[in-house]
């Protein structure tokens, strides 16, 4: 279930295939799905970047099934969830029906009780904040799957209410997360403060990326820098994200949640 090989690029392309429902139609899926990778990709370029150095990773909560189906024929093979509860019928449906191997991202907080789920099911965390989370993913890891692949949350903005470790804390926790057989340190994860301006939006991601290069100036290998969202993915690509998470520049508006 590695990524290391099997992901495509993200200027990788395959026809769609009909679904019933989600979207707008697999017509939409294809327009918004192939009008998000070129934006990544003259981001990349303008940053004298190859753009398949950048992943797309479609954030998929609040959508269902079809929705993801409908990008998965696109071509699309990462998804986003941030609820265990709504993801695991999802991706148990989307397994069932699905014509393609699919990567599954947990990207939201993490409860200590939804530990041994997260760690049988899905393929990545980006959320990983405390060392005794990160301890309870390995330990709950089946031994048949390969280790799980794991980022770093930090928290650049001061934000009381946003989650991610201190910034002063990450090379501790990273050199823990090293020593974990069954998972796999891949780098860090960030959600700055939401801003309209590309200044403030630059200065939080170059800050990441500082964290970034501190851990691996220590000799911790690491090769993901996850964040960039549908407003700010341009700055965030600047400053090196090699994820992108986008939710409404390829899904549309969210629908409420109803559990």
């Amino acid at each position: 279930m590695s990524t290391d090989d099997t992901t495509p690029a993200p200027s990788a392309k395959l026809p769609c295939a009909p679904t019933n429902g989600g979207l707008a139609g697999t017509e939409d899926a294809q327009s918004r799905h192939a009008a998000l990778l070129a934006r990544i990709a003259q981001a990349a370029l303008a940053a004298g970047r190859d753009p398949s150095t950048v992943q797309l990773l479609a954030v998929s909560k609040t959508f269902g099934p079809d929705a993801i189906l409908a990008l998965a024929a696109c071509g699309q093979r990462d998804f986003g969830e941030n609820y265990l509860q709504e993801a695991l019928p999802k991706m148990a449906a989307c397994a069932a029906h699905a014509s393609w191997p699919m990567q599954w991202h947990f990207i939201g907080p993490i409860q200590s009780n939804k530990t041994r789920p997260i760690a049988e099911h899905f393929d990545w965390v980006h959320s990983v904040e405390r060392e005794r989370v990160a301890a309870r993913l390995n330990e709950q890891r089946p031994a048949e799957l390969p280790p799980l692949h794991v980022c770093i949350q930090v928290d650049v903005s001061g934000e009381a209410t946003k989650s991610g470790c201190d910034p002063l804390e990450a090379l501790a926790l990273a050199r823990a997360i090293s020593a974990m057989p069954r998972l796999r340190l891949r780098g860090l994860m960030a959600i700055p403060a939401p801003s309209a301006d590309p200044v403030v939006q630059r200065a939080q991601f170059a800050r990441v990326k500082a964290v970034y290069e501190t851990i691996r100036s220590e000799g911790i290998d690491l090769d993901t820098l996850s964040m960039g969202m549908s407003g700010d993915l341009e700055e965030a690509i600047g400053q090196g994200a090699t994820i992108v998470r986008v939710g409404t520049a390829l899904f549309g508006s969210r629908p409420s949640r109803t559990t």
